[in-house]
Order: C-alpha cells, then structure tokens, then sequence
C-alpha cells in the first residue's frame, strides 16, 4: 500500500478517536441533527478504520510467515501463510481504495426519472412507453416505489413525455447513468414493408432535493397556470382544471403535475420537480465546466449525449459510454438492468481511481 493511503487511514483513525468522544458526550443528543450525522459518520469510519487494522494484521502476519521460513520444520506451513496473507492482503487494498472514493450526496436520494419522445414520430412516442415499463419494472424489483406525476400519451400508445416520482434506497445512485439519448432499431407495427427504423428518446434522472437544500424560488419569477388533466380519471377530469403547469420564467423551464385531484397537492408536486429541474440545470453546467479540464468516463449526463442502443432485430443492447454490448434485450426491456447499471457503476469507480492516483502521483 502506498504510503499516501496509509497517511489518509490514519488521519481515519484519528478522526474516529474524536468522533467517540464526541458521542459519548451526551449533550450533543440535544441537537439531533447534528446526532444523526455524527453517528451516520462514526459508522462509515469505524467500518473503513476495522478493515485498515484488518490489513495492518495481515501485514504483520504475513512478515512472521517469511521469518519462519528459515525453519526447516515451518516451511511448508510457512509458504501457505505467505500466501494466504498476500491473497488477503490485494483484496483488502482493493477494497480499501474504492472505500476511499468520494461519494456522491446524492446517491442515496430518491428521485424524478422524467422520458421525452424526441426523433422519429409515434414510433419514439410508443418507445418511450417500452422505456417507461422497463424503469417501472425495474423500481419494482428493486423494492421502490413509484408514483407518476405526469403524462402525455400519443394517440397511438406510448407517450409523448412521462414524469415519474421514484422513491427508495439508493434511486439517484442507481438509475443517474440513465440520462441521455436512448435509440431504438426495430421495424415498427405500422411499417407494412418490414424495414427498420431508428427513432431516439431522452430520459432524465434528478435527485429529490431535500427541503433545506432547496432552491429558493421567487414567486415574481413564476408562472402559474391550470389547466384539464389529461388521460385516466372519468368525469372528474371533465369538471375540473386541477392540473397544474409552473414555468419558471427567467429559465423558461417547466414543469407539470396532474395526478392528483387536488390542485393544491399538484402544485406542491410540481413545484418539486421544478426545485430539482433547477438543481439539475446547475449540476449539467457545472460539471460541463469541469468537462473542459477532463471528461469522466460516463460522460456529462448532457440530455443530447446519444448513450445506448436498443436493436431489436439482433436483441442487443449497447451502452455507447462504456463499450458494454449485451445480447439479452428482451429481459433488459422486462426490466433485468442489474448487469447495465453494474457496468457503469464499476466503470465510474475506475475512473475515479484513476483519478485518485493522479492526484497522488
């Protein structure tokens, strides 16, 4: 291990040190905020120093194995020692290095997954509703909960625009590789000559702000209009304008919530996802400017980034930012995106260890 890791497990060690002294003062429970994100912190930093001090063994029993080689009666039980403690020991250096990488605030959030039909007419429309049942599908298996807080459906099926609320562990953090274009091949039901088309989508994934790291919006800076809800709902829909459009004017940017029968609750939740459409805008153009000195590996999550495609007449999916090709399109459109998002995972964890080690270097 290079000496700069074992320089930053020790600052670890020290750290920890201060935080049981802190807790064990019980003052600090009268700010539970504060409680909470000490004990959260204790906990990630107790497990990173126990893993060190796991290493810091195999070390040492590693060098008492070498010393016993010089006994003719130890050897053999000293070679198996070297090497079980060398295996030991490449793991846990491994492992202690991806601990080390920043951790994204975020990740943990839940989020708004919002799906646009873009090139390609009602084909894209009825893509974009293939995308909506694999996302759909996917929160399902993973235990999230999902709430759909607007909708656009095409005449022939699909949709023109979707947003959908998803909510549970980890959402941000596993579906934010999503945003971009998605592009689809495949001979549509209306093509009566069998060719295939290629028609593209957007998707875009925001993390759920927290209240107090909300954007404060000035009510002089928005628009407020209502409007009849769209699609499913019988005649409630036909009496009422209970649908709520926000525009934020000065960036033009909008948002929508219709699901609800009160407009109150709908404007509540459209002013949510405006926040975190607000949230976004900031994040694309900080991290562009930040793209300038040097583009991560999974891209900028720029909406206009062309990032996977869907051929359905060779069921393969290709994820164009990391070079992944898997050749099981129907159970990904079911909603089997474990290996695809695992890929993208792992490769932005390289990426960052990259990265790491420069700054080291």
């Amino acid at each position: 291990m290079k000496d700069s890791l074992r320089q930053q497990f020790d600052r670890l060690g020290f750290r920890l040190a201060e935080l049981d002294a802190l807790l064990a003062d019980g003052s600090i429970a009268a700010d539970m905020k504060r409680y909470r994100a000490l004990t959260k912190e204790q906990s990630e930093v107790s497990g990173l120093v126990e893993r060190y001090r796991r290493y810091q063994q195999h070390e040492a029993d590693l060098a008492a194995a070498r010393e016993m080689l010089a006994d003719p009666e130890m050897a053999e039980m000293a070679r198996e020692e070297i090497t079980a403690n060398e295996v030991a020991l490449v793991a846990l250096d491994q492992a202690l290095q991806l601990a080390l990488i920043p951790k994204d605030p975020d990740d943990e959030r839940n989020a708004f997954l919002e799906i646009r039909a873009g090139t390609g007419g009602d084909e894209s429309a009825l893509f974009a509703g293939d995308l909506a049942r694999m996302y759909l599908r996917f929160a399902e298996s993973q235990g999230w909960r999902t709430e759909i807080l607007s909708e656009n459906v095409s005449d022939l099926g699909g949709y023109k625009e979707l947003v959908v609320r998803v909510e549970g562990d980890g959402v941000y953090g596993r579906l934010k590789f999503e945003s971009g274009g998605h592009r689809v091949q495949r001979v549509p039901a209306t093509e009566s000559q069998g060719r295939i088309h290629t028609s593209a989508c957007t998707v875009a994934v925001m993390p759920e702000p927290d209240e107090a790291e909300e954007i404060t919006l000035n009510p002089a800076d928005l628009r407020i209009d209502t409007f009849r809800a769209s699609g499913a709902g019988g005649q409630h829909v036909n009496k009422t304008d209970s649908a709520i459009r926000v525009t934020h004017i000065p960036t033009g940017l909008v948002a929508e919530c219709q699901d609800d029968r009160s407009q109150h609750r709908n404007k509540a939740k459209a002013l949510a996802v405006l926040q975190a459409r607000l949230r976004d805008k900031e994040r694309i153009e900080r991290e562009a400017k930040e793209a300038a000195t040097r583009k991560g590996l999974i891209g900028t999550g720029d909406r206009s980034d062309r990032i996977r495609t869907y051929n359905f007449p060779q069921g393969r999916l290709t994820d164009h930012r990391i070079n992944l090709t898997l050749y099981k399109l129907g159970q990904i459109m079911d909603g089997d995106l474990g290996d695809v998002i695992h890929g993208l995972q792992a490769a932005q964890a390289a990426d960052q260890l990259a990265q790491l080690e420069e700054g080291r270097a």
